[in-house]
């Protein structure tokens, strides 16, 4: 089976004058088409600098990144550019919705810098907002809808480009507990219909919902496991402390 993302030894260090700060310190990772992964780890630990990789938002300074079967690792931003645009959809903590817009036209978004023509795009963005349950507010802009409802119609944006990769940075953070359930089951539906999600939490709660947890500290990856044994390892952790 082939890898989605393929990391080796991959490593990320920031230059303040002539010194060298390691952030990341070789990390070698597969995750598999249709995995449910949530990237986990203490503040420090390097998850968001590995998240900023994964999404070709940044490039590391050592070692390998192939996703979907193309070495990012030594690409130019606009190649870059490119892959964002047509392999990852992303869904932050932040919703980074354009006020003005309806919820359908945001969605459409993506579609305009990849220049499929206006009536297609419409079509494919109530598709998407189908898949996360709010065809019905289309017409609505993000002041007239819920958090939990701009999170949605942020969700449909990450997937209107049929992405190989969905990855959402804490997409709960700004969300109720009753809420963030909700936008988690979503995300739970999208797994099964066949999408990679790769989730950044700091919350266990949240990890839950993924198959996999894959935990950083200190830039390498100090556990990674499959189901109940993430989570059971995690509370015989807590009962130890």
């Amino acid at each position: 089976m082939d890898a989605i993302i393929k990391l080796e030894d991959l490593q990320k260090s920031y230059f303040m004058g002539n010194q060298a700060i390691p952030v990341l310190k070789g990390i070698t990772l597969d995750i598999f088409k249709n995995e449910y992964v949530a990237l986990m780890g203490p503040s420090g630990s390097g998850k968001s600098t590995l998240m900023n990789i994964l999404g070709c938002l940044d490039s590391p300074t050592g070692g390998k990144y192939t996703l979907n079967g193309k070495d990012v690792s030594k690409m130019i931003d606009d190649d870059l550019a490119e892959v964002r645009n047509t392999e990852i959809g992303f869904v932050f903590q932040q919703f980074n919705l354009l006020p003005r817009l309806s919820a359908a036209e945001n969605v459409a978004l993506p579609l305009i810098y990849a220049g499929v023509p206006k009536k297609e795009r419409m079509e494919r963005a109530m598709e998407a907002l189908k898949k996360v349950g709010l065809e019905d507010r289309s017409h609505h802009k993000s002041n007239e809808l819920s958090g939990g409802q701009i999170q949605r119609v942020a969700i449909a944006r990450a997937l209107v480009n049929n992405p190989s990769l969905l990855l959402a940075d804490e997409p709960t953070g700004n969300l109720d507990s009753k809420t963030s359930v909700e936008v988690m089951e979503i995300f739970g539906k999208i797994q099964e219909a066949g999408n990679t999600v790769v989730l950044v939490t700091h919350e266990e709660d949240i990890a839950r919902y993924a198959k996999r947890v894959v935990r950083l500290r200190d830039g390498i990856v100090e556990s990674d496991r499959t189901g109940e044994e993430a989570h059971s390892h995690y509370r015989d952790h807590k009962l130890e402390h």
